[in-house]
């Protein structure tokens, strides 16, 4: 499959905006959610069962298929795409990240990070380049520059050396990437808490030039009054032409403020990761399938939802599965979850074409923070 790399800007709601991205393997619709697909997988679920929550793009990591398979291999087996069976688009994050978070002695220089792997000790070097070269091999749809991301807190001396280091792999990265039709590669904000840094490192990466614009270095336990005040003073500096795409964020509640704030993409594992845990987003907050209260109560996890898991199971039956370590538990509450995130970014899209997302955002946050519903 191939097309133009494109974004069209179809609606405006306020800073809200309504879109859709062109790649080689499909269209996504904007504001737009992707389910992590770290290993080429997305825990829990058949590729099948994700597209029929509604996601259209999906997540995978570059430092993760680096070590296992290879990401040769993965060229060799026909890409990623073939490999897992996901025949839509496929952003991969550029490996930075996994790098700092889980690798061993790690050594960040100019040229880029040399590690150990988390898995085996072995080592191995990731540079602007390399990161590339191992994206273009998996066939991502979107690639991301690698980058460094700044810990928090971070003084401001300190993040903005990192910042600069990020800028700098940023053009090495571009100048690495083969463009090819339906596939574009994405620039990374970074800078901190600090409104002149993320406006120094925007300007860089606009004369830089990418097909789209992320803003990283947010989530990592700034808090949300500080993640939405950085999203004000960073998003009117992006090409308003451009899609935005905050990443590793997050809680519904986060992720509509920040398209209240302008932002198009975004990505976490919480809905997944809560599935393996027993918790379960609902439209009245988060419930927690291994309380006691839910043993004997034969009403779905959420009463207003449509998913699989809410149409064919009760609460008892996961309480039961997830007291007795069944697998099908996690697998239930991972669908539910996806499809709970799809449909609320189904739900800011209709109110950005409406004019209603004030109104959408309000009813969200009165009903999300109204608490389960009441015991039987």
């Amino acid at each position: 499959m191939s097309a133009e790399f494109k974004f069209e800007l179809q609606a405006k709601n306020g800073l809200g905006r309504r879109g859709k991205i062109s790649t080689a393997h499909g269209e996504v619709d904007t504001p737009a959610f992707m389910p992590v697909g770290t290993a080429a997988t997305v825990k829990g679920m058949l590729p099948e069962q994700v597209a029929e929550t509604g996601a259209q793009i999906i997540l995978g990591n570059t430092y993760h298929l680096m070590l296992r398979p290879g990401a040769e291999r993965v060229a060799e087996l026909g890409g990623l795409h073939k490999f897992m069976n996901w025949p839509g688009p496929i952003l991969t994050d550029s490996g930075g990240y996994q790098v700092m978070s889980l690798a061993q002695l790690r050594k960040i220089t100019e040229k880029g990070v040399a590690f150990q792997s988390h898995i085996d000790g072995s080592r191995h070097e990731l540079t602007p380049e390399r990161s590339i070269k191992i994206q273009h091999l998996l066939g991502a749809d979107i690639s991301m520059v690698l980058d460094e991301c700044t810990p928090f807190p971070a003084d401001e001396k300190t993040t903005a050396e990192s910042m600069r280091l990020s800028m700098r792999w940023a053009q090495q990265s571009r100048d690495a990437f083969k463009k090819r039709d339906g596939h574009g590669l994405f620039g990374i904000v970074q800078g901190g808490i600090y409104p002149e840094l993320r406006a120094e490192s925007a300007d860089a990466l606009k004369q830089i030039g990418f097909d789209g614009y992320a803003i990283g270095g947010l989530a990592v336990g700034e808090g949300q009054e500080l993640m939405f005040q950085t999203l004000e003073t960073t998003v009117p500096h992006l090409p308003a032409p451009a899609p935005r795409y905050l990443m590793g964020v997050g809680k519904p509640p986060d992720i509509v403020g920040a398209v209240q704030r302008g932002v198009d993409m975004f990505d976490c594992v919480l809905p997944t990761r809560s599935g393996r845990t027993a918790q379960a987003f609902t439209r009245r907050g988060t419930v927690n399938l291994m309380n006691a209260r839910h043993a004997a109560d034969l009403r779905p996890l959420d009463p207003d939802c449509s998913c699989y898991t809410c149409r064919k199971y009760s609460r008892a039956y996961l309480n039961h599965l997830l007291k007795c370590q069944e697998m099908l538990g996690p697998m239930l509450l991972t669908r539910h979850n996806l499809h709970y995130y799809q449909e609320l970014m189904a739900g800011l899209r209709g109110a950005i074409e409406e004019g209603s997302l004030e109104s959408f955002a309000a009813k969200f946050h009165a009903d999300y923070t109204a608490g389960d519903i009441e015991e039987v």
